[in-house]
């Protein structure tokens, strides 16, 4: 363990006694959002994503090692283990070089090199590649001829010997890391058109990119490409370098049996050592692009659940469609549902003067303010006629296209299942598509992250790896904002440190029956939540208006005595306590001095610092900090884009190549990498965010195909 701690903070640059406590605070079953919140004094104030960070390189550690002790084992079993086996598999410091030590040692089928094996034919091998016998070859191959073992002539001898040496030398680890290495800086990653012809692969229908320079993005499109046999994809490699690395390790001088390991090591390589490298440094791309769009996703996906809420508004929820109308659903400020409709407005034939009738009537009625659109083919048909509508009202009506909400309509049904399980499934997603602007975090953790479409391939990426990296963003994003006890949903509370989905359900049935909870020690009545989860979770939940005014801030139970201690060193009356109103705390605080304060109070200086936060904004929403979401009451049609034009627009999706901007005409516009910024940038990530506010100028419009092209640069 100390080894593997050593090895962790060097490459993560984390001083040793704070990872020591981190390792701890870990196997303790302790979650990383109470360990970035609570535990800063243990590590340093290191934020939730440098603990994950360090917690999944803690583990990929320890499975090596978990690897080294096996191998370790298997080739002991055998009688083969010795020092320097020992010390190479001690040395080895990734899973593929561990690979290659044991490779000779692992139980293989049955091959040419094993039969020639069996035959005896291993001697020769050896004479062969020693290249040291002056004698005629074929004249000590007759020794090894033997019909009854398959050895029907010398020449039969002395293939079934390459076979071995040929083995032998793809199992080398040695030769194979180099191979490997020689593959990855000069081989060439290589795609051509495959049986089934699909024009969404066509700039890869002749295509070739260095190994070492394959764009992640690339890599994972040629993946799908091959997937659907649109594609065939190989690694191309020039055979000379490696023949050359090959020949000054086993060729000696010149002699007879030269050209016979030459010919050996040439089969090794075309055999079996270049189309396991292939297959491995594949791996490799994929593994790292899926890493990259995983990481991507779920970037863009914290940026869209930390979305500010759109406060105050009464909202018409619209979920687009054609044949079957769109469904409507009016919310009140706290997303309560007030009436619910269906609407024909996106055909030719529909009757759109009685639905403008219709839309006006639930507008004025509930004295709507803000309509949400939801995403769908019918979107644009949708947006414009509401847009007209809203043209037409006395008063002014903003709307806005919520797109992640709508990627999947069935996944987004699921948000109102149990509360209206009479509602449709349009229907419940035209509720959710309400509620979505009000609070983006509680309505988006109700679908599954994997369907909210702000991310690139990840579909194609390990759907295990995907499920966990972005429930850890969730995570994150919902014990960061914190959650109101007495009306968060199960699915919100099921991502609150220490909070099984169960246990969130149980939170639910037990308020449903004694009503609202009066304060956070009464979780512990809760069934199944015990105090070890209590701990975990409880400084993530808020009370408004109950008994413990601290209740309803980021401050744990566990500090309550030092945060009243706080206030009263820093002079609040009694009254002033009953109010709660401690907005000047940081100004008295300054005052006294913090190391003897966080002495007496038996705290430390970032727990200090956070209490004094709390105290200042209780019930704080950190998202309220942060710009809000640009909201509409026009648009224009693809036809009436015309090049030049500057527009504000909302960033909808980062990748790779660019960024996707939604400026209100039914189709996003692709800002390209080389048009985000006057300067170099590596990566969109550098500069845009999803859910920013951007003002870009059309650069080109292609009606036919509905692309647009943006840019960034110069634009004022």
């Amino acid at each position: 363990m100390d080894n593997i701690l050593k090895q962790l903070c060097a490459e993560l640059d984390v001083r040793p006694d704070y990872g020591e406590n981190i390792v701890k605070l870990l196997d303790e079953g302790n979650t990383i959002p109470f360990i970035a919140r609570y535990r800063k004094e243990q590590h340093g104030e290191m934020d939730d994503q440098r603990l994950r960070e360090f917690a999944e390189r803690l583990e990929a550690l320890r499975n090596l090692q978990a690897r080294r002790e096996e191998v370790v084992r298997l080739i002991d079993e055998q009688g083969k283990l010795t020092d320097g086996i020992t010390a190479a598999v001690n040395a080895a410091r990734t899973l593929t070089e561990l690979d290659d030590i044991y490779r000779p040692y692992r139980p293989k089928r049955r091959t040419r090199a094993s039969v020639a094996r069996e035959r005896g034919l291993a001697p020769l091998a050896e004479l062969i590649l020693a290249q040291e016998s002056k004698g005629d070859i074929f004249a000590e191959a007759e020794k090894y001829v033997d019909p009854e073992k398959g050895v029907d002539s010398p020449q039969a001898a002395i293939d079934g010997a390459k076979d071995i040496i040929a083995e032998d030398v793809s199992d080398n680890a040695d030769f194979r890391k180099e191979i490997r290495r020689l593959t990855y800086s000069a081989g060439r990653l290589v795609s051509r058109t495959g049986k089934e012809e699909n024009p969404t692969y066509a700039m890869y229908a002749e295509f070739s990119e260095p190994v070492n320079r394959a764009a992640d993005h690339r890599v994972m499109a040629l993946n799908r490409g091959e997937k659907e046999n649109a594609l065939t994809v190989k690694i191309d490699m020039d055979e000379e370098p490696v023949y050359g690395y090959l020949r000054r390790q086993l060729v000696k001088g010149t002699g007879p049996l030269t050209d016979l390991v030459i010919e050996s090591y040439e089969d090794s390589y075309k055999r079996l050592i270049a189309p396991s490298i292939e297959n491995e440094i594949r791996a490799l791309l994929t593994e790292r692009a899926e890493k990259g769009a995983i990481s991507l996703f779920g970037l863009n996906l914290k940026n869209l659940l930390l979305t500010p809420p759109v406060k105050g508004h009464v909202v018409l929820g619209v979920d687009p469609g054609y044949r079957t109308g769109c469904k409507l659903a009016v919310v009140d400020s706290t997303g309560r549902v007030l009436e619910t409709g269906v609407g024909y407005f996106t055909l030719e034939h529909h009757d759109k003067a009685k639905a403008k009738v219709q839309l006006k009537r639930l507008i004025e009625k509930h004295q709507v303010t803000l309509v949400s659109i939801g995403n769908g083919t019918a979107t644009g048909e949708s947006e414009e006629f509401v847009a007209q509508v809203i043209s037409e009202l006395p008063r002014k009506v903003q709307y806005m296209v919520v797109s992640e909400a709508g990627a999947s309509v069935y996944s987004a049904s699921k948000l109102a299942a149990e509360e209206f399980p009479d509602y449709d499934v349009s229907l419940r997603s035209a509720v959710s598509i309400a509620r979505r602007l009000q609070d983006p975090l509680a309505e988006l953790v109700k679908i599954d992250p994997k369907s909210i479409g702000v991310g690139q391939y990840q579909h194609d990426c390990n759907q295990k790896q995907l499920s966990a990296a972005l429930g850890a963003v969730v995570e994150d994003c919902v014990n960061s904002v914190g959650v109101d006890l007495n009306t968060a949903s199960a699915s919100l509370l099921g991502y609150v440190s220490g909070i099984s989905s169960a246990v969130a359900k149980n939170i639910v049935d037990y308020r449903e029956t004694n009503g609202s909870f009066s304060g956070r020690r009464e979780l512990l009545k809760v069934s199944k939540l015990g105090s070890k989860a209590f701990v975990q979770c409880a400084g993530f939940m808020r009370i408004s208006g109950g008994k413990e005014f601290l209740d309803n801030t980021s401050v744990h139970p566990e500090s309550y005595d030092a945060a009243r201690a706080l206030i009263d060193r820093c002079g609040y009356t009694e009254d002033e306590k009953r109010s709660g109103a401690f907005g000047d705390i940081a100004r008295r605080a300054a005052d006294l001095d913090r190391s003897r304060l966080c002495e007496s109070l038996g705290i430390g200086l970032p727990t200090l610092n956070d209490i004094i936060s709390a105290l200042q904004k209780p019930g704080r929403d950190p998202r309220d900090e942060l710009p809000g979401p640009l909201l509409r009451s026009g648009c224009l049609s693809l036809e009436e884009l015309k090049e030049g034009m500057v527009m504000d627009g909302t960033v909808r999706n980062v990748i790779d190549f660019g960024a996707f901007v939604d400026i209100g005409v039914h189709q996003d516009g692709l800002v390209h990498i080389s048009q985000i910024a006057n300067r170099y940038i590596r990566h969109p990530t550098e500069v845009l965010s999803v859910g920013d506010v951007v003002k870009v100028k059309v650069l080109s419009v292609d009606p036919k195909t509905k692309r647009i092209s943006l840019t960034m640069k110069d634009v004022k």
